[in-house]
């Protein structure tokens, strides 16, 4: 039988004293705690920068290219992308989509309302799965008759309530070139990405339209958007994009077009790590806390052991025991705490967040089982490493003045 396993056993839960119950309580709540607001933190921070990554590349997506020219504005110089490109990107078998498109200035007037806006024209090819989860009300384009898609437009539901438009509604939308050009456009859908630069920027219609104005061959665009399969790879596609491009040609990708966003979110894996680090100092403090109290109580007990001829090894081995056995309790509860309140707001999103200010309408979760294993083994290393050194405390007691302390 394992002696020093044994007496650990019996002097952690099953001891009689209160004050210690009170302190091994306490201990395991505060390794409860830790652990689960660990896990909290990581999955909220995970999913809030997978949220608004999606926003962001799913409305202007993962890579861009456009004509190489000293043209800075928002309207990019056209161009017929020849066969080595469009091959090129047909056999990259890391891309998902891609698809031709164009953007134009122009200001809505209606209701005695004048807005600017940056209309986004877009061909049959566009992928519409992002714009549909967004939609608020109506539906996308339809390109089945030419003329009328050129007639057709989807606003965003920040631009139709300062217009005060719904859908159905008509308004004159004035083009800015030399001369000035106007269109008669109607909403076909409102839709809501919740990022506030996006929705107050841009309305989404027709490529056609922009190269009728612009008076652009049938094949002309202004750029391409590329979607690919894996985000984590971004980098190394983009790069191997535009080393493939024709001369005449450049890309970036979506942390280039917008990387006030993105370095916004590398920010919070700083975030991350002080509170990680704060919840494992505050479960080790705990933990401490509580076995130097089990020793100092248990003096006599010590002393009797040692007079008994039990080693300081052994000795320091029951109260490691009794403590890793207290940290396991706690990892368990911690993991049940928090995943249980994971899972609770991914499938309820029971905690709302203001959009305007978050980009978000709830506190998104997104749980890495591999995460919670690193979590719970970090954990448990970290404060049976550090338990270590007040263990020692026990070789420094000696057994006579320890059977004469009450």
């Amino acid at each position: 039988m394992n002696v020093e396993y044994f007496i650990s056993g019996r002097i952690s839960l099953k001891s009689e004293r209160t004050f210690s119950k009170l302190i091994v309580r306490i201990a395991i709540a505060g390794v409860m705690l830790s652990l689960a607001v660990m896990i909290l933190s990581i999955a909220i921070i995970k999913g809030f920068k997978t949220e608004i990554q999606d926003k962001v590349r799913g409305f202007i997506g993962d890579i861009q290219i456009y004509r190489y020219d000293l043209n800075g504005s928002f309207e990019k110089s056209p161009f017929v992308p020849n066969d080595t490109t469009i091959n090129n990107l047909k056999g990259n078998k890391e891309l998902a989509s891609y698809y031709p498109f164009a953007t134009k200035p122009a200001i809505i007037v209606a209701n005695g309302e004048v807005e600017g806006i940056n209309f986004k024209g877009i061909e049959q090819s566009y992928d519409w799965s992002y714009i549909k989860k967004h939609l608020i009300s109506g539906k996308v384009i339809d390109f089945a008759d030419s003329a009328k898609a050129m007639q057709q437009i989807l606003i965003s539901e920040y631009t139709a309530k300062r217009l005060m438009l719904k859908k159905g509604d008509s308004f004159i939308m004035h083009f800015v070139q030399d001369p000035p050009r106007k269109r008669k456009l109607t909403i076909v859908g409102i839709y809501s990405i919740g990022i506030e630069n996006i929705d107050k920027s841009f309305a989404i219609g027709d490529l056609n339209l922009i190269r009728r104005l612009n008076n652009w061959e049938p094949n002309q665009m202004g750029g391409i958007e590329v979607r690919i399969k894996d985000f984590k790879k971004l980098k190394v596609v983009a790069d191997e994009v535009y080393n493939n491009l024709e001369l005449k040609l450049r890309s970036r990708s979506v942390v280039e077009s917008t990387p006030e966003i993105f370095t916004w979110l590398s920010l919070l894996d700083v975030n991350t790590k002080v509170l990680l680090i704060l919840m494992l100092i505050v479960g080790v403090i705990n933990m401490i806390t509580a076995l130097l109290i089990m020793i100092l109580e248990r003096t006599n007990m010590i002393g009797i052991l040692k007079a008994m001829g039990m080693k300081n090894s052994s000795m320091m081995k029951i109260f490691l025991y009794n403590a890793v056995y207290l940290v396991g309790i706690g990892l368990l509860l911690g993991n049940i705490l928090g995943l249980g309140l994971a899972f609770l707001q991914e499938y309820t999103h029971l905690f709302k967040l203001d959009q305007t200010n978050y980009y978000l309408a709830y506190v998104p979760v997104e749980v890495h089982f591999t995460d919670v294993l690193l979590l719970n083994i970090a954990t448990i290393v970290i404060c049976t490493m550090v338990l270590i050194i007040p263990s020692m405390l026990v070789s420094r007691i000696s057994p006579l003045k320890a059977i004469r302390f009450k």
